[in-house]
């Protein structure tokens, strides 16, 4: 009897019994992110406060954690544990880092962040992380539309997965995604008359599978400086 017909049989009997093959897994996003300290997440949940008061609410009020992102992009499945060993390689000798978040921007898709300062480290620690775990992402991933009409962000998507990587490295505070209330633009007057300043420190660093927004659906690790959660 040939191989194939051996192959149809055996999936033929299956049939019979109920049983399925299993699915070709789909890829995950994760989302290699930094922790902020107290002092930045309260002034997130103070942003939030004000956001909701005009009828929106943010991710923070959702329950996703504060974060700043330091590498995303897709995975196979089963590779959550090579990616685990090589982040908590990095952050073995870290140390605890001032950051300082300032001032609320919203994008033309009405995205609205909390901005982080440029600092050396953070962009250190993101490019660490980057070419750790490069190597073990997703190589089919499909280009965002937006992508393609930025050169640098299009180059940086099809060498490392990611637009935001490197010299496009933008660390910021996620608050809103597409938000749809006309008040975004009336809360963003107010708030740029005082802006939000709080500073605090990066004190360690997540791993999370992340969603379409890339918030965190689940967070599968987290790594403390050696300082902890000061």
């Amino acid at each position: 009897m040939s191989i194939k017909k051996v192959k149809f049989l055996f999936i033929a009997l299956l049939g019979l019994l109920g049983v399925s093959l299993p699915a070709v897994a789909k890829n995950i996003s994760i989302n290699v992110f930094a922790i902020p300290s107290q002092p930045i997440i309260t002034l997130m949940a103070q942003t939030s406060d004000a956001l909701k008061q005009a009828g929106m609410v943010s991710f923070y009020d959702k329950g996703m954690p504060v974060h700043a992102t330091l590498y995303l992009t897709d995975f196979a499945h089963g590779t959550e544990e090579a990616i685990k060993l090589a982040v908590k390689n990095i952050i073995t000798q870290q140390q605890p880092f001032p950051i300082t978040a300032e001032g609320f921007s919203v994008t033309q898709s009405n995205w609205a962040f909390i901005n982080l300062q440029p600092s050396r480290q953070l962009q250190r620690l993101s490019d660490e992380v980057t070419l750790a775990i490069e190597p073990l992402r997703e190589r089919n991933a499909a280009v965002p539309t937006w992508v393609k009409n930025y050169p640098n962000k299009l180059t940086a998507f099809k060498r490392y997965g990611s637009p935001n990587v490197f010299q496009n490295f933008q660390p910021h505070l996620t608050l809103l995604a597409n938000e749809k209330s006309p008040q975004l633009a009336v809360i963003n007057k107010q708030i740029q008359a005082n802006p939000p300043k709080a500073q605090g420190q990066i004190i360690g660093v997540g791993i999370g599978i992340s969603d379409q927004f890339g918030q965190q659906k689940q967070v599968i690790a987290e790594y403390f400086f050696n300082k902890g959660k000061s």
